[in-house]
């Protein structure tokens, strides 16, 4: 077998590499991925903490309804004058200016959240696994004061949201069930709701899992 050989770009001058790892640049880089990880996970576990001692349990003001499973409360997040927070475990239809556009639903469900939230307390629940989603938003079960009822589980019932599946959380299950009783009831959303009114990550599962849906 030929080996093919590709000259190697030389390093900057002010960065030096121990002969051994000269020699092993497999070596080389497999430390820097653990070196990388390791810092990922310190920054990663700190953010975490803090979120927790900022958020967990405690009660804020809701000062903005984005829609139906989005919002901000009355909490500094880093350079923003309040936190942004995105529902954990449902997924609401986007409304008119998203980036997917007006859905299925999506008035309705967004016009119910401000309805139920704006300017309502809640108490905000934290998993203890993960509290931040890909766009920094923090990822959060939501309970409404005084009754203290969870408005994740309220937009099922009442069929605003679908249960999202995409990820674990430590509801999902449950999410599941809460969904599928909305479904049967023909409430909400599923009264009329067709598979191409759904989102897309929704129609690639059922599509993918329709025996089991």
């Amino acid at each position: 077998m030929i080996r093919m050989r590709f000259p190697r770009k030389p390093l900057p001058p002010n960065i030096v590499v121990p002969p051994v790892y000269q020699r092993h640049p497999l070596v080389c880089g497999l430390v820097t991925i653990l070196l990388l990880g390791a810092v990922a996970d310190r920054v990663w576990g700190r953010r975490q903490g803090d979120d927790y001692t900022r958020y967990h349990n405690r009660v804020f003001t809701v000062v903005n309804v984005v829609d139906g499973d989005t919002f901000d409360i009355d909490v500094p997040d880093g350079q923003y004058e309040t936190t942004r927070i995105r529902l954990w475990g449902v997924d609401t239809p986007e409304v008119a200016g998203s980036k997917t556009g007006e859905m299925h639903y999506g008035p309705e469900a967004s016009a119910f959240a401000k309805r139920a939230l704006q300017g309502r307390q809640v108490r905000i629940e934290l998993s203890p696994t993960k509290t931040r989603g890909l766009y920094g938003r923090l990822l959060a079960y939501v309970h409404l004061l005084p009754e203290g009822n969870s408005f994740n589980e309220l937009l099922l019932e009442k069929g605003y949201a679908y249960a999202d599946w995409r990820f674990p959380h430590p509801l999902k299950k449950q999410y599941k069930t809460l969904e599928k009783r909305a479904r049967r009831r023909g409430v909400g959303l599923w009264a009329e709701v067709k598979l191409e009114d759904k989102p897309a990550w929704r129609q690639r599962m059922e599509k993918a899992f329709e025996t089991n849906y």
